[in-house]
């Protein structure tokens, strides 16, 4: 394969905020939600300069160690060799360490925009591709299959391959984050999860993930029993006993919550009339959103 030429005009790519999980549906469901990161790279002479606003702004590193920057990196190499040289500015919004998919945000920016700035980028990596990259990247799919592809995604593994499809949810249903102030490290949240789990809950949760791809694309009526987790969420409870409480708080009282992610974020989804009022129900130490779904994923845009 030769080497690649490079557009000389920057990209802008936007990337969704993501909930996985969504309750049962462990590391397989995600949904992507309506607030986003903006990155802009441009292929320069030499070097790399990057500018960072928003989210993270005093503490994301400033070189080859950003996240965003070993994924154009990776995906460069992929298509073929490196630029001489990257201008990268990144506005971010979504919070990081919330289990909202700010990583996966900085890894599918990365590789959506070296596929956009290297000239027949999209035939030397299609969008198949491009999930697989991101997955291996990442560790596993579901936040980056979201985050791709917008709407409401279901991933998998097969034969060591990521897969997804993507469905509509349905148009009724508001997502409400509530978001901490402290952060919960993914690494932490996944420390906590038993090797093993009781077979009694693994069956009752493959039956709430399936009855949750009813409810979210076409019943949302049936979101709070479809939303119900034995697997992960109460042993994660140690590293955010404040989120679990609200979870069975807002359950308690009829509201389909769930951890977002690995948390510790608090996602409910509720039917549009009833979005303002339950974003008044946290209390204090909380940051309510209410926010709308994103239906296209990762895009690139028009720089204006």
């Amino acid at each position: 394969m030769a080497g690649p030429a490079f557009r000389a005009a920057a990209v802008r790519v936007r990337t969704p905020a993501t909930s996985a999980n969504l309750g049962p549906g462990f590391d397989a469901l995600g949904l992507s939600l309506g607030l986003y990161d903006d990155v802009v790279v441009r292929v320069a002479e030499s070097g790399l300069h990057i500018d960072i606003a928003g989210e993270g702004a005093d503490t994301l590193p400033r070189d080859e160690s950003h996240l965003l920057v070993r994924a154009l990196r990776t995906t460069f190499d992929l298509l073929g060799g490196q630029p001489r040289g990257l201008e990268v500015v990144c506005a971010n919004r979504i919070p990081h360490g919330r289990g909202m998919g700010s990583s996966s945000a900085a890894i599918c920016a990365g590789i959506v925009a070296a596929r956009a700035v290297t000239i027949g980028g999209a035939d030397r990596l299609d969008d198949a591709a491009m999930l697989e990259l991101a997955t291996e990247i990442e560790g596993h799919p579901d936040n980056v299959a979201a985050c791709l592809l917008g709407g409401f995604t279901l991933a998998w593994m097969e034969a060591g391959v990521a897969r997804a499809i993507r469905m509509d949810p349905a148009d009724s249903i508001v997502p409400v984050v509530f978001v901490p102030s402290r952060p919960v490290l993914t690494e932490t949240a996944r420390g906590l999860l038993p090797r093993s789990v009781p077979h009694v809950d693994a069956a009752a949760n493959a039956g709430r993930a399936a009855l949750l791809v009813e409810a979210l694309t076409r019943r949302p009526e049936l979101l709070l029993p479809a939303t119900e987790d034995r697997l992960h969420q109460d042993y994660r409870s140690p590293a955010m006993p404040e989120s679990v409480a609200l979870v069975n708080r807002l359950r308690a009282d009829g509201v389909p919550a769930v951890i977002s992610g690995a948390g510790p974020t608090v996602l409910a989804l509720v039917e549009n009339g009833a979005a303002d009022k339950v974003a008044r129900l946290a209390g204090e130490g909380w940051a309510a959103n209410r926010l709308a779904l994103d239906a296209g994923g990762t895009s690139v845009l028009p720089l204006a």
